[in-house]
């Protein structure tokens, strides 16, 4: 057991998919894996363990922003032996080029936190997705034809704010989109030498205030969920 996962060694898979939601975490256990076993529930964070197509894989919440997946992400990385973690969630969109449902491979995530710094003495605003993870995940996408986006995006620290322009430092690194932890998790895998991607959905478009519906949220995810849980049979 680690400090916030209450999981026993051996309960956690080599592959960890990672939503933010608690509840995203037990659907898509529910629906897409077989001998599902509740490894965790401490904060509610829920972490399910079960095969995919006989694969092992945990599917397990981060939370929201970077202190969490911080958290998480590391003690998978070094408590539970997991390889590879590939976050799985939805994104804004900075600019009108992009599109509700787009599905984004992230390539890099940039940040104006401080976590990597403090944390790993790692000075770079920018940081790459770590391993062969992103690459799998590009192949995975041909086989089902999925068509993906190779995007920077800006891992915020803030969710609301005054001033709605689009952050100097997301413009400094082309930017397509914002969301609040891929920064964070491709630190902690730089610094333990693990493997780590990100897999976004479009949720909404921040300049036309266009977004998904919450009646259509889980059915609008499926198909990153499919292809997360497909790439990770080649993990």
């Amino acid at each position: 057991m680690s400090i916030h996962i209450n999981a026993k060694p051996g309960d956690i898979a080599k592959i960890v998919l990672m939503p933010g939601d608690p509840l995203r975490a037990k659907y898509i256990a529910d629906h897409y894996l077989d001998n599902v076993k509740k490894v965790n529930e401490t904060r509610n964070a829920f972490y399910f363990t079960g095969t995919y197509k006989g694969k092992p894989v945990t599917i397990g919440s981060s939370g929201m922003g970077c202190a969490s997946i911080g958290i998480y992400s590391f003690e998978l990385y070094t408590e539970y032996e997991v390889d590879c973690i590939i976050r799985i969630g939805t994104c804004g969109g900075y600019t009108a080029d992009l599109k509700l449902l787009d599905l984004i491979n992230v390539e890099a995530a940039v940040s104006e936190s401080s976590f990597a710094k403090y944390a790993w003495g790692i000075e770079e605003d920018r940081i790459a997705h770590q391993g062969n993870a992103f690459s799998v995940i590009q192949e995975t996408a041909k086989k089902m034809d999925f068509t993906l986006r190779n995007e920077a995006v800006h891992s915020s620290d803030i969710f609301y704010r005054k001033d709605m322009d689009v952050p100097a430092i997301a413009l400094k690194h082309h930017c397509s989109a914002v969301e609040m932890e891929a920064f964070a998790l491709f630190a902690n895998a730089k610094y333990t030498k693990k493997n780590a991607a990100a897999l976004l959905t479009v949720s909404d478009i921040i300049p036309t205030h266009e977004k998904i519906s919450s009646e259509a949220r889980e059915r609008s995810l499926l198909p990153m969920i499919q292809l997360a849980l497909e790439t990770s049979l080649q993990l």
